[in-house]
C-alpha cells in the first residue's frame, strides 16, 4: 500500500519542512508540528523540536483555543438542521434572563452581536473557569459594547451563550453533545476537552532571552465552547475534510458551505467571517478556517476549497510562532507545485432541448452576457467581456433558479414567455435580460425609442 508521504513529490515534501523549520527556529518554538490535507485525505506530517528525540507527531495533543468556535457552529448548524431553533432567533427563546436576550443566534454566531471581547477579569484564559459560576460572570455588568446587529466585534462570551444553547436545547453538556454528535462520527478520537497523552506542555517564551516558563493549563467553565478543546494534526485534518465537503453524519455539504459564506465584513482580525469561520484573502485564494490561541499554545486550520488542500499548524508557545502564516504557506507550497488535476470534462448525461435553447448571448441593457447550461438543469451567467455579475443558479420545482453566489445570490432568475410560449425575456430580479440589446419591441423598462440605433 502506498503510504501517503509518498502521494507529495520529495522536493514538495523538503520545502514543507523546510517551512515548519524556519518557523520553529525563528518563532522560537519549544516544538512546532503541521500536517497538509489533500482532497481527504493527510498526505504529509512534519515537526521540529528544541529536544532532540522526542519531537511531535501527527497524533500528538495541542490546545487549539478558538478552533473550538467551529465546532461549537457545528454544533448550533445541526439544531437549526433539525428544525429545533432558527438563525434568526433571540437567544431570550432558549436563554431567557441573560440581560442580551435581543442578540440572534447569527449574530453570535458570526460576532455582530455587540457583545464584548472578553470576560470580565480576572483574565479568563489563565484561570479557573470555577471563578465564573453563572453567565453573569462571564457577560458581566456592561456585557453589550456595540449597537447590536451593527458591527463585527470577535467576542468570546459570545461562543459561551453558545454553547449554553446547545445544552439547553440539546439537554446534554456541552462536552456530550460535542463527542456523540461531532468527534464520534468524524472519528476524532484524539480531540478532547481534557489533554490526553501524549499531548504537549504549553509554554511561555521570555521575549528577551532563550528561556522558557511554564504556562498553566486550566479548565475554562463555561467559556469552554470559546477555546477548551485539545486535538492533533491528524484529527484537525479530519475536520478539516468535513468542513470542506460535510458530512451527512454530521452536517450537509449545503451547511458547511453556508458556514464559510461571509455573515459579517472583515473587523478587527482583518478578515471577514461566516457562522464560526474565518475567511481570509491570501496570495489570490480564499482560505477558511479558524486560528486559536491559549497561554502556551497557538494552532491554525486553513482550508482552500479551491485547491482542495487544508494544513494545520500547532506550537507550544505563548506567541511567536505565526501559525496563520505558516499554515497558508503549506497550502500554497503544494497548491502551487502540484496543482490539483481537473476533473475530466463529461458530457451531461440527458439534456432539456427547451432549456438548451435559453443558452448563449443575453444582454441587459448593452452589457454582454453569455447563459450557459450546468449539471442538474443549473445554469451560470458570466460576463462576455471585462469584469461584471457572475453568477451560478440552481433549478427550483417551479421552474425558476435561485442564485447561488456573487451579486445574485438568493436572487430568482425567470423566464417571461409570450402569449404563443415564445421567450420574451429573462427577469432577474427585475433585471430584463432580452436577446438583442435593448431589443425592439421586448420589454424593456423605460421602453425602446421606436427609431431604434443610429449613428452620430
Amino acid at each position: 500500500m502506498t503510504s501517503p508521504l509518498e502521494e507529495l513529490l520529495p522536493t514538495t515534501q523538503r520545502a514543507l519542512l523546510h517551512r515548519i523549520a524556519t518557523a520553529q527556529a525563528e518563532g522560537r518554538a519549544p516544538s512546532f508540528v503541521a500536517a497538509v490535507q489533500r482532497d481527504g485525505r493527510m498526505v504529509w506530517t512534519g515537526s521540529r523540536t528544541c529536544v532532540d528525540g522526542h519531537g511531535p507527531d501527527a497524533d500528538t495533543q495541542y490546545r487549539i483555543g478558538s478552533i473550538t468556535k467551529t465546532f461549537t457552529a457545528v454544533l448550533v448548524l445541526r439544531l437549526r438542521d433539525e428544525g429545533l431553533l432558527d438563525l434568526d432567533d433571540p437567544l431570550e427563546k432558549y436563554l431567557p434572563g441573560t440581560g442580551v436576550g435581543e442578540v440572534t443566534v447569527a449574530q453570535l454566531l458570526c460576532h455582530s452581536a455587540g457583545l464584548a471581547a472578553e470576560a470580565p477579569a480576572p483574565w479568563w484564559e489563565r484561570t479557573p473557569g470555577d471563578l465564573r459560576p453563572d453567565l453573569a460572570d462571564v457577560l458581566g455588568e456592561q456585557p453589550l459594547v456595540h449597537p447590536v446587529g451593527r458591527i463585527h466585534h470577535y467576542s468570546n462570551p459570545g461562543y459561551t451563550l453558545l454553547g449554553r444553547l446547545v445544552e439547553a436545547v440539546r439537554g446534554v453538556s456541552w462536552v456530550e453533545a460535542l463527542q456523540c454528535e461531532i468527534l464520534d462520527p468524524l472519528g476524532m478520537d484524539r480531540t478532547s476537552a481534557q489533554p490526553m497523552a501524549p499531548h504537549a506542555g504549553g509554554w511561555a517564551v521570555h521575549p528577551w532571552a532563550d528561556v522558557l516558563l511554564p504556562e498553566p493549563s486550566e479548565d475554562l467553565g463555561l467559556m469552554a465552547p470559546a477555546g477548551q478543546l485539545w486535538s492533533t494534526a491528524a484529527d484537525l485534518c479530519r475536520f478539516a475534510a468535513f468542513l470542506a465537503d460535510g458530512d451527512e453524519k454530521v452536517l450537509s455539504a449545503q451547511s458547511v458551505r453556508e458556514m464559510r459564506t461571509p455573515a459579517a465584513p472583515p473587523g478587527g482580525l482583518g478578515s471577514g467571517y461566516g457562522l464560526g469561520m474565518q475567511i481570509v484573502e491570501n496570495d489570490g485564494r480564499t482560505l477558511v478556517g479558524h486560528g486559536g490561541s491559549l497561554p502556551g499554545f497557538v494552532a491554525c486550520l486553513w482550508i482552500s476549497p479551491e485547491d482542495g488542500v487544508a494544513a494545520v499548524a500547532l506550537a507550544n508557545a505563548t506567541s511567536g510562532p505565526l501559525t496563520a502564516t505558516v499554515a497558508a504557506d503549506l497550502i500554497r507550497i503544494v497548491a502551487e507545485a502540484e496543482p490539483r488535476f481537473p476533473e475530466p470534462w463529461r458530457p451531461l448525461p440527458e439534456v432539456d432541448q427547451e432549456l438548451l435553447k435559453l443558452t448563449g448571448p443575453w444582454f441587459w441593457g448593452t452589457y454582454a452576457y453569455a447563459l450557459t447550461l450546468t449539471g442538474d438543469r443549473g445554469l451560470e451567467l458570466r460576463p462576455l467581456r471585462g469584469p461584471g455579475r457572475r453568477s451560478r443558479f440552481a433549478a427550483q420545482p417551479d421552474g425558476t433558479w435561485t442564485g447561488l453566489d456573487g451579486y445574485y445570490t438568493g436572487e430568482t432568475l425567470r423566464v417571461v414567455r409570450r402569449g404563443d410560449g415564445s421567450v420574451s425575456h429573462l427577469d432577474l430580479g427585475s433585471f430584463v435580460f432580452t436577446r438583442e440589446p435593448y431589443e425592439s419591441g421586448a420589454a424593456v423598462p423605460g421602453g425602446v425609442d421606436p427609431e431604434g440605433w443610429r449613428g452620430l
